[in-house]
């Protein structure tokens, strides 16, 4: 018989666990940040801290300039409005709905390319297609802390004279080639959203080398003001607060030892999973540096017996949040499939990855021991898929 919780049993954790609960190792020293702020009353505004926290970002990211902002998607629309684009910008479907926000808020089209089927990222082949004569920009997006194939994509940029710019919120802290991520294309953006292995709560940045480019976003993250009372450009308010950067400082003292968890519970799940069937865990390139902050699966329903869906109830009835990932991808949601431009567009890749793939807890909040409890969940899940699939039928027709 069956100890599942779906059956009737308790479930296997007391408290629940969450895909992107924010890691908090040293709460003392954030404190001590933000009363020094309180103390000087300094709280926006370019503060001491925002300016420490900028040089910090550069030197991990190898560039010239890191612009922090409000969060991720306000350094992706400041990146956007300083490159002046217009028209077109090629984007992968498979990626978070602001990524695709960002562009249309801006008046900008996006047009959905399908991913590269094992990297989840843009496919370079599928992006040469889609090009057209109003394309404007090409926007990649690093997944999962695994980066696009930027160079084929800089080199298609090259070629048709457009810029590349990529929203790197899952990739920092990481490398391609040996570099890190940052300094490639026009701009990198960042996000150190809460649910980050690095955050502020809510923040993010842009990186970039092009001294030009770092002042036209520095002039719209700030109304555009060039000095106390001169505005020279149109902006907006997207500045980093130094109670944020006060958080995300702290998080980037104790970057090492988050990324050494982070590493440690990759390696206990990649050890655990390699005896199921139809459960592919994302690997990572050991000539590159990653951030391991996301555990992701791929789920093969022909070889569990489950979908992934199913997969998702019985680990959430055992208190684990799992989630499924960027579902059912941005040219299936509003107002995108909806417009005419972008309706009916088929991206199989892409369908066939928001169908199949799961994200499991890591972080600080778990351990080795909790990631055997939630490997041996998914053992049992497959034992008894029909059971499974028979009482969750039930429960949908009630």
């Amino acid at each position: 018989m069956s100890k599942l919780a779906l059956f009737g049993h308790p479930p296997a954790f007391d408290k629940p666990l969450h895909v992107g609960r924010p890691n908090l190792p040293d709460k003392q020293a954030i404190l001590e940040r933000i009363a020094g702020a309180l103390d000087a009353g300094w709280l926006t505004n370019g503060g001491p801290l925002v300016s420490e926290f900028e040089h910090r970002l550069a030197e991990e990211a190898g560039v010239k300039h890191c612009i922090a902002t409000s969060n991720g998607t306000a350094a992706l629309e400041l990146a956007i409005r300083a490159l002046g684009l217009v028209g077109d910008v090629i984007v992968p479907a498979y990626t978070f709905i602001a990524t695709a926000h960002a562009l249309a808020w801006h008046g900008l089209r996006p047009v959905f390319c399908d991913v590269d089927p094992a990297t989840h990222t843009l496919d370079p082949l599928q992006v040469a297609r889609t090009i057209g004569p109003q394309t404007a920009a090409i926007l990649g997006v690093h997944l999962w802390g695994r980066a696009c194939d930027i160079a084929s994509l800089t080199s298609i940029a090259r070629e048709h004279k457009i810029p590349l710019l990529f929203d790197a919120a899952h990739a920092f802290g990481c490398t391609y080639q040996g570099r890190p991520i940052g300094g490639f294309g026009a701009c990198e953006t960042f996000s150190f959203h809460a649910t980050k292995f690095v955050q502020c709560g809510e923040g993010g940045a842009v990186a970039t080398n092009d001294d030009h480019l770092a002042e036209r976003i520095r002039l719209r993250r700030n109304f555009g003001f060039a000095g106390y009372d001169r505005v020279s450009s149109i902006g907006t308010n997207a500045k980093m607060s130094e109670l944020a950067a006060a958080v995300g400082l702290t998080s980037l003292d104790n970057m090492g030892t988050i990324v050494a968890v982070n590493r440690q519970n990759y390696g206990a799940y990649r050890r655990r999973l390699r005896s199921l069937p139809g459960l592919r865990l994302l690997s990572h390139d050991a000539h590159e540096q990653s951030n391991y902050q996301y555990i992701v699966l791929e789920v093969d329903p022909r070889q569990t017996g489950l979908s992934r869906d199913q997969m998702v109830q019985v680990l959430v009835a055992e208190n684990v949040l799992a989630r499924r990932y960027f579902y059912p991808g941005c040219h299936r949601m509003e107002p995108y499939c909806s417009d005419l431009g972008t309706a009916g567009c088929v991206l199989p890749v892409t369908e066939n990855l928001a169908d199949r793939v799961l994200a499991l807890p890591t972080g600080m909040q778990l351990d080795e021991s909790d990631v055997s409890r939630i490997v041996m969940i998914l053992a049992e899940a497959l034992e008894n898929a029909s059971a499974i699939r028979s009482r969750l039928g039930r429960r949908q027709a009630a």
